[in-house]
């Protein structure tokens, strides 16, 4: 029997009512939508909350016009349309006013995933979701990779892919690029890996 390649497994609708039920049904389970395939978020652990939370001070020091929406479902990627709900995205304060759970990405300057440590971070994170973003035309995807000990950056998304990438270790500033413009200084990261 071949391999079905070229659609999802399931229409995105049917996907989103199926989210809808398991949110209801299963307390803290997060389903996301990526490139046709369904796969769970794992919850996330006091220090990815820690790193979310510093990243939340430093845009509120330096781009106080700017809120972190944290676990907003997102309508991501072009090829196939998916769902995606980014730990963080970067927007006006009232973006997502009067959408529903699975929001237009239009107004997102920034997402931000934090790996967590499950099996399914390698292809979710670091493979899946910057094809999926960058497809959608969000200005930048900020990786903290608790795993790598480093910060990814990538930037300039032409539709396709991000054209720019750019990584730091732990320890070291890195630049995030216009529309975002601040610069994290990464050292305390340390604290917060396993």
């Amino acid at each position: 029997m071949p391999v079905m390649t070229d659609r999802p497994h399931m229409p995105t609708e049917d996907f989103e009512a199926v989210a809808h039920i398991a949110a209801r049904e299963v307390e803290g389970l997060r389903l996301e939508f990526i490139d046709g395939v369904i796969r769970s978020k794992a919850a996330p652990d006091g220090d990815h909350d820690r790193i979310v939370l510093w990243l939340a001070r430093i845009c509120m020091q330096h781009r106080p016009e700017l809120w972190l929406h944290v676990e907003r479902g997102l309508a991501v990627g072009d090829y196939r349309p998916g769902r995606a709900r980014p730990d963080v995205a970067l927007a006006v304060d009232d973006a997502f006013v009067g959408q529903g759970e699975w929001a237009d990405p239009a107004p997102v300057l920034m997402v931000v995933e934090v790996t967590s440590y499950d099996t399914d971070t390698d292809r979710r994170d670091r493979v899946e979701k910057p094809l999926a973003y960058a497809q959608t035309g969000i200005p930048v995807y900020l990786l903290i990779d608790r795993d790598a000990c480093d910060v990814t950056v990538f930037s300039e998304p032409d539709g396709r892919r991000y054209a720019n990438t750019r990584t730091v270790e732990f320890g070291n500033d890195v630049e995030l690029p216009d529309p975002v413009d601040v610069t994290l200084r990464t050292e305390v990261l340390k604290d917060w890996v396993r």
